[in-house]
């Protein structure tokens, strides 16, 4: 039994090669190409790979689908999408600008004990204890708003 199967799965392991015949391809003297398993005598043929062409088709492949048309409903999402978007950058953009002139007011306040400030029109100089309030608070404000 086992020999049956054995003997039976090598004839069909084996039969696409058996099956294959010998492919010529000519051109005649009209320059038609011509295919057969014998050529004609006197015209020079070349022997074909059957087993490894590629399958020609007559047709191309398919195109790619269109989209669908965009009705007006996406056109208002994506206007507010992109105002949405543009509001955000905008946050972002004053953030970061802020936080920079925090950082520098910052490096002022620390490296300058003698800071001062216009108030009402006049010009005074902060006190010690004024100075490092305006530290700490910017500190504060540095850690809490810019990461």
């Amino acid at each position: 039994m086992r020999r049956t199967i054995f003997m039976g799965s090598l004839l069909l392991a084996l039969a696409p090669t058996v099956m294959a015949a010998q492919v010529y391809k000519w051109v005649d003297a009209q320059g038609i190409t011509h295919f057969g398993a014998q050529p004609p005598e006197g015209v020079e043929a070349s022997n074909v790979n059957t087993n490894t062409a590629q399958p020609k088709t007559k047709f191309p492949p398919p195109a790619a689908p269109k989209p669908a048309p965009v009705s007006s409903t996406d056109d208002k999402q994506k206007a507010v999408d992109e105002k949405v978007k543009q509001e955000v950058a905008q946050q972002e953009a004053d953030r970061a600008q802020r936080c920079t002139q925090l950082r520098e007011n910052l490096a002022q306040l620390k490296n300058n004990p003698r800071v001062r400030v216009e108030e009402n029109g006049q010009v005074r100089r902060i006190t010690e204890e004024e100075r490092q309030e305006r530290i700490a608070k910017s500190e504060k404000d540095i850690q809490e708003n810019c990461n």
